[in-house]
């Protein structure tokens, strides 16, 4: 199972040439924006819930959307940094259909590619490293703002290089197993296309022609949690995502992602998040 290129549609935000001293060492990072790193020279870790990995020159690294984890830096560390955001799609996340390896060895043509990007659109270097200082409604406002205004030549130069880099990840990515059962691409397409309505199990069950008991049972065998919690999850990532994007008050939020129950809205937030949506969008000011 493939997905369509023409479905990558990624925006870059954000690419620079970054020199840190011991000072490269941030907390519960979660951004709703991909990130790769090529590292050129010296050294850091980023840590994962379930995993820590040694960045060494002449690799590259990828960290998809809301991925929570931490940096740590004790020395030299020279690097370049992409960031590309997926804007508001509809198509299934490349995340959805592939396992990537977060690291990809001997990348060392792909210097060049961050060379170019970096020639292309200069403004688009960091003003410092800090995610706090980038992470925020204005400032992500504003990046997605300079793409967008970019010429449309530029634009194509910017995703040639990005899908190069995304390729040497893909190289080695590995087809999640629930993408060979035909019934539940069918039923995450209809949820990646409907997330900001209620979806009812029923539909979904339709859909797949099996019961909704069976649905349940081979959804959990595939994703590991039940389709509601799967569904959630994607609203939960999609609420983020408008909470420091759009000027929209949180009911709205909530609405617009079909949930009428607004209390209900808040309590599943927070579970996912550990903040309110509130709390959550006070943190990107």
């Amino acid at each position: 199972m493939q997905i369509p290129i023409e479905s990558l549609n990624m925006l870059l935000l954000n690419v620079g040439l970054a020199h840190h001293n011991a000072d490269w060492n941030w907390q519960q990072v979660c951004s709703p924006f991909t990130r790769i790193y090529y590292v050129k020279e010296g050294g850091a870790r980023i840590h994962f819930e379930d995993k820590c990995y040694e960045l060494t020159p002449g690799n590259l690294y990828i960290i998809p959307a809301y991925t929570l984890h931490s940096c740590e830096c004790h020395g030299l560390f020279t690097h370049y940094y992409l960031h590309v955001y997926e804007g508001f799609k509809t198509e299934s996340n490349i995340f959805d259909y592939y396992d990537f390896p977060t690291e990809v060895k001997n990348c060392e043509d792909c210097e060049r590619m961050f060379e170019l990007m970096c020639q292309a659109i200069p403004e688009a270097q960091l003003p410092e490293s800090n995610p706090l200082s980038y992470d925020n409604q204005a400032t992500f406002s504003s990046y997605v703002h300079r793409y967008h205004a970019l010429p449309l030549y530029q634009k194509m130069e910017l995703r040639g290089i990005i899908l190069y880099l995304f390729s040497r990840f893909m190289k080695n990515a590995v087809p999640k197993i629930w993408t060979t059962d035909k019934r539940m691409v069918k039923v995450l397409s209809y949820i990646n296309d409907h997330i900001c309505m209620d979806i009812d199990l029923e539909e979904l069950a339709d859909i797949a022609f099996v019961t909704k008991t069976y649905l349940i049972r081979l959804f959990k065998k595939h994703f590991g949690i039940s389709p509601l919690q799967y569904i959630n999850q994607k609203k939960v990532e999609r609420a983020q995502l408008l909470l420091i994007t759009e000027d929209m008050l949180v009911k709205e939020v909530a609405a617009a992602l079909g949930f009428l129950d607004y209390s209900y809205f808040t309590r599943m937030f927070k579970k996912s998040t550990g903040k309110t949506p509130q709390e959550y969008r006070d943190t990107f000011k």
